[in-house]
């Protein structure tokens, strides 16, 4: 029974490298509804995402047309934030606009 525990060899596990992966991006989300203006949309969109007027624009118009439109993608704290300014901006003007924030699938 000795010889054999001295016959058998201890393997050392290797360190397992961690990958880390890289976070979530969220896309903040804006939907079409019948009372907040178009302009105000293209204003918010200008404002407190900084697009430049055309791109503003034609996310205005796939809210307006498809219904939705994605405003941009960040990471969640940054998405977080410029949904609850848009949010607190659209109450100040008495807007209803509907914003959201979702996760992409990566």
């Amino acid at each position: 029974m000795g010889t054999q525990q001295q016959d058998q060899t201890v393997l050392k596990d290797k360190p397992k490298k961690r990958r880390l992966k890289p976070p979530s991006k969220y896309a903040v989300v804006l939907y079409n509804d019948n009372y907040t203006p178009m302009d105000f949309v293209v204003f918010v969109l200008q404002e407190i995402f900084g697009h430049p007027f055309d791109r503003a624009e034609r996310i205005m118009l796939a809210v307006h047309t498809d219904g939705m439109g994605v405003a941009g993608i960040y990471n969640f704290e940054i998405a977080e934030q410029k949904a609850m300014e848009t949010h607190e901006v659209a109450v100040e003007h008495e807007y209803s606009l509907r914003i959201n924030i979702e996760e992409i699938a990566g």
